[in-house]
């Protein structure tokens, strides 16, 4: 198998699991599952309501379906600091996350 190929497979692997894992969130607590996401009500809808082909199909893509949420500066450090107390730094970062605006399908 080629690096491309093995690359393309672990990509789809990644969006099943995400997608399974958003389902799950959204159906067990759904204001904390668009907290935890950082998506809007009505990304919330299409995910939750996808069925379980339509899941299959989305996960194929070969393009990566979720984000990583730390592209600010001041969140992934503060992630990343080993130096600060444990539950200090988590309640930190989730303040800041707090603040970012939720994605919307566009």
């Amino acid at each position: 198998m080629s690096a491309t190929s093995e690359m393309l497979s672990e990509i789809k692997e990644i969006n099943l699991s995400y997608l399974l894992l958003a389902q799950r969130l959204l159906r067990e607590d759904r204001a904390t599952g668009m907290f935890r996401m950082g998506i809007t009500a009505q990304l919330a809808d299409v995910l939750a309501n996808l069925s379980f082909a339509q899941t299959i199909k989305l996960a194929a893509s070969n393009q990566l379906l979720c984000r990583f949420r730390f592209d600010d500066h001041a969140l992934l450090s503060t992630l990343a600091d080993k130096g600060r107390a444990g539950e200090l730094g988590h309640t930190h970062a989730a303040i800041l996350m707090a603040g970012q605006p939720a994605e919307t399908i566009g």
